[in-house]
Parts: structure tokens; sequence; C-alpha cells
């Protein structure tokens, strides 16, 4: 919570939420003033998980899910997002996902 008195998703530049769980990557560009998720992306969905090598949970997964956030946010119009780590450094699997994001197009 400390984390998110400060960062807040509007609906002109929405909060790029990641959770990383034992097995799997998941995000998801959120408005919190309206209180929806307006686009998500994850390693447990069929078209993800195939585009994924070997496994799920590595920062090349981290990559591929960076890469369809950012191609899912940019079909819907959404080009400037705020990073919302999840409580996690900036480091690792969640450093990967944001270049690959950036790589693609999304602006933070």
């Amino acid at each position: 919570m400390r984390g998110r008195r400060k960062l807040v998703g509007t609906p002109e530049r929405p909060r790029l939420a990641v959770f990383i769980s034992l097995n799997h990557i998941y995000t998801q560009v959120v408005d919190d003033w309206a209180g929806e998720t307006m686009v998500s992306a994850a390693t447990v969905e069929d078209e993800v998980a195939d585009q994924c090598d070997a496994s799920t949970i590595n920062s090349d997964a981290a990559k591929v899910v960076g890469r369809v956030i950012a191609e899912r946010a940019l079909a819907q119009d959404i080009e400037q997002v705020c990073f919302d780590t999840g409580g996690r450094k900036y480091h690792g699997r969640v450093a990967a996902l944001a270049d690959a994001a950036r790589e693609a197009g999304l602006d933070f």
C-alpha cells in the first residue's frame, strides 16, 4: 500500500500492474478512477504461453508478456502508463517485462 499511495491510474495514464506468482506472470492495465481493468495479459493464456519457450516464469516469458500487453494496450489507444511493480524491485523479470513493453511502444 505504501507504493500504491503514490501510483494512481487515471483514464489518461492508467497503471500497468505486474504480479509474479510462483508459476506465472500477470499484468493488467488498470484505470483506478473507474475501478476497471482495461487490458490484461498473463502466461496462463494459451496465446501467450505458446510464445514462451520452456518456462512461464523466467525472464524470457516476462519479455513475451511485456510485448503482448503493450500490443493490446496500443490496440485500445493506450500509449502512456505508470508502472506499478507490485512491491517488487525493478530488477530481473520485472525489468525485462518493462523493457519489452517499452520496445513495443508503451511510454512510461
